[in-house]
């Protein structure tokens, strides 16, 4: 008997999810193209007496191929992009008809479906599988989306990652088949692009606190605590307040004052920001995060502006306490329009390329292991349960909690704006906010336009939708 899987890359993450796989007791052969990170691995993470019966490591790759059972069950843990194609063309040679490779990387949805092309012709699958939670998601369970040729999950795979995903407290696993072709890989894609959003609205709450309200890390972290016991309970609000409080090793300071603001992205955010130019989706939460993240990364630039344009507003803000209520509204809306909006951009995407999508369940799929988990996502699948979803912020779940949040979340923009402070997704969801609530908007003006330069047509508000008109305009 071989290797129920094998696992290719020694990173950290693959480490982590191969000693996930031997912690459920499945056999799992390991391999690395520098043997080293495979010796360091035996040698440091292997503890366990079931771990080192389990885990078996291998150093060409010829033998870690004969190391697993028929069909041979891969997952790729390596960078997405040329490495993959590199890795993939490696293992083909050792292949057989019928075995599967499962890229578990964040790659573009696209090249995961070029690939599956591409081995179909040669009689192996290829699977591509959204892998979500980080090194501690990879070890103790992570949020996964597979999606493939259906009949491999069902005898192959769904065991498997079913019991080394995340599982929820009344024990759901976090892990369904999402659907055919590289759907799996869209779907963590859009979960990247939200999570973007999510992280900028924060930054945005804990930015206003310091420079509107100035208030001392320990304030903000007790207001975030606060918050991470209601409505906005998440991951990534707990390790906001927690971050907060964490002391610098270095000097007597708090860490987070020393941590220099340019911020790192890895791909997925800029995806989804151009699938919603794609797809002519309107996603301005999302993509403003990836921008503010762009705009991070200048950091000589600004500084060298921050001397020439000196002068900032000075605001007052009078009742503390009430301004703070109104935040929270204001990053609750926020977080309701992220959603919204990678949620159509997943709708969309689902009917163009016939994926059959369950939006609600893959809001079940974020509840654990992942970046985004929050108590927020089961109200998803509850808008969902409704019925058919065009915005979840026309749904009975969280339209009127948006009226509520409203008139607090201006106030907030507006001070924002007022202050010079940098607040772009907040401010950005709320001019999504009122775009989409909007009965009538000034495409008109952009239409007239068109059609004067460019002889581009428009409709007209009295006339059937289906019919065009171009007008004889004055040219000067």
């Amino acid at each position: 008997m071989g290797s129920y899987v094998g696992v290719f890359g020694m990173g950290v993450m693959g480490q982590s999810l191969a000693l996930n796989i031997a912690n459920h007791g499945y056999a799992v052969s390991v391999y690395n193209r520098h043997d080293e990170a495979t010796k360091d691995f035996m040698a440091g993470r292997v503890r366990t007496d079931q771990q080192r019966q389990l885990v078996t490591p291998t150093y060409d790759l010829e033998g870690f191929v004969q190391s697993l059972d028929r069909p041979r069950k891969v997952i790729l843990m390596v960078k997405a992009g040329p490495v993959v194609d590199a890795v993939t063309d490696s293992l083909l040679p050792y292949l057989e008809k019928g075995d599967i490779v499962i890229d578990a990387g964040n790659t573009f949805y696209q090249d995961t479906e070029r690939r599956m092309e591409a081995y179909a012709q040669k009689g192996i699958n290829f699977f591509g599988m959204g892998v979500s939670g980080g090194e501690k998601g990879a070890l103790e369970g992570p949020s996964i989306m597979p999606s493939g040729d259906r009949a491999l999950y069902d005898n192959y795979l769904g065991k498997l990652l079913t019991d080394i995903s995340a599982h929820t407290a009344d024990g759901a696993p976090c892990c369904d088949y999402i659907g055919k072709g590289g759907s799996g890989h869209y779907v963590k894609m859009v979960h990247n692009g939200i999570e973007y959003g999510d992280i900028q609205i924060i930054d945005e709450a804990y930015f206003i606190m310091k420079n509107l309200l100035k208030m001392s890390n320990a304030q903000m972290a007790d207001v975030f605590e606060t918050w991470n016991k209601g409505r906005l309970d998440s991951f990534l609000i707990d390790i906001t307040y927690k971050i907060l409080r964490e002391k610098d090793d270095l000097t007597e300071d708090d860490l987070i004052d020393h941590i220099l603001d340019e911020s790192g992205q890895k791909g997925t955010g800029m995806w989804t920001a151009q699938e919603g130019l794609e797809m002519h989706v309107a996603i301005p939460t999302m993509a403003e995060a990836v921008f503010a993240r762009n705009l991070s990364a200048v950091k000589g630039e600004r500084v060298a502006a921050s001397l020439v344009f000196a002068d900032k507003p000075v605001v007052s803000i009078e009742d503390r306490d009430a301004f703070l209520v109104d935040l929270e509204q204001a990053v609750y809306a926020s977080k309701i329009m992220s959603y919204a909006q990678g949620f159509q951009l997943l709708d969309k995407a689902s009917r163009q390329h016939d994926w059959g999508l369950k939006l609600g369940d893959i809001a079940l799929l974020w509840r654990e292991g992942c970046i985004i988990r929050a108590k927020f996502l089961g109200r998803i699948k509850s808008a969902y349960d409704e019925g058919d979803v065009v915005n979840l912020m026309m749904t009975d779940e969280f339209r009127d909690e948006i009226k509520a949040a409203v008139p607090g979340w201006r106030r907030v923009v507006v001070k924002a704006l007022e202050g010079g402070v940098y607040a772009p997704t907040l401010a950005n969801s709320l001019m999504y906010f009122d775009g989409y609530t909007s009965e009538k908007l000034a495409a008109n003006m952009c239409q007239a336009q068109r059609d004067w330069f460019g002889a581009h047509t428009y409709h007209r508000d009295d006339r059937p939708h289906e019919e065009s008109f171009h007008h004889q305009w004055e040219q000067f």
